[in-house]
């Protein structure tokens, strides 16, 4: 009898804690937000090289860091469980090559002022419940990128297209609730 009333007890103990721990278990996450980025005939694009000599494989590293770089940052811009869809249909590099200069020089890109970063692009911007809440073509052309500081970037040779992403990213998605 003493087993029975310990036993009884035991599992009244129990069956008083379940809302306890109902409250604290870990609640299912809300949808993952997902950011995807395309090309569009990327063969195509003005300018995506390291050399005035064109490469495909070239082409295909700086496409791949950038859209590292995207998926990367957009994440801080958008609320939790939105997804984004970014597809470029055209990039051209700050700077350009000045062959005649010579041939020293024929695979050096010359950054001025002249030569800004640009991109266009699609996007579509959907929320958990896959509503569409912004989306739109942009033409971005950064004509200031020779006056910003670009500390711990200048080894990299997209900091000029990665910041002026950036800067389309906060301003494009700065009004969204939670962001």
């Amino acid at each position: 009898m003493n087993i029975m009333k310990s036993n009884r007890l035991f599992l009244l103990g129990w069956l008083g804690m379940l809302p306890a721990l109902a409250l604290a278990a870990p609640t299912k996450p809300a949808a993952e937000g997902k950011i995807e980025v395309a090309f569009f005939e990327p063969e195509n694009f003005t300018d995506v090289r390291d050399s005035f000599r064109h490469s495909d494989v070239q082409r295909t590293g700086y496409l791949k860091r950038l859209q590292e770089h995207i998926v990367k940052h957009a994440a801080r811009y958008l609320p939790p469980g939105y997804s984004l869809a970014v597809t470029f249909t055209d990039i051209d590099m700050a700077g350009d090559y000045e062959p005649w200069l010579g041939p020293n020089l024929s695979d050096v890109r010359i950054v001025k002022s002249i030569y800004p970063p640009s991109a266009d692009l699609t996007f579509r911007l959907v929320d958990p419940e896959g509503n569409v809440v912004k989306e739109g073509r942009r033409e971005l052309r950064d004509t200031a990128f020779m006056m910003k500081g670009m500390l711990g970037m200048r080894e990299d040779p997209l900091r000029y297209e990665k910041s002026m992403l950036e800067d389309w990213m906060r301003e494009e998605f700065r009004n969204l609730a939670g962001s």
